[in-house]
């Protein structure tokens, strides 16, 4: 499925992965002390993107990204300097 945004210049669009529901040592965590995750696999890249591409898992700047929900599904845009690496 394509991403319903079309980023401009050297923006990126992102989906950020489900946070973890369950520690290493197999305790469950509630919903209020689960992280987001800074891991985010790219949907969609703008034309002047160079190093990323659409499927890459990216690490990004937790705080200066934008968030949107479209039809029920969370996306982020994120500038690719903001993105710190692949996975």
């Amino acid at each position: 499925m394509s991403s319903p945004i079309k980023p401009l210049a050297d923006r990126v669009v992102a989906v950020r992965e489900e946070a973890k529901t369950q520690t290493a040592s197999g305790i469950y965590l509630p919903d209020t002390a689960k992280e987001k995750p800074a891991y985010a696999v790219v949907e969609a890249v703008g034309p002047d993107v160079k190093g990323i591409k659409k499927g890459d898992r990216v690490i990004f700047k937790e705080y200066s990204t934008t968030e949107l929900k479209i039809d029920g599904k969370e996306y982020l845009i994120v500038k690719e300097e903001d993105v710190l690496a692949t996975v």
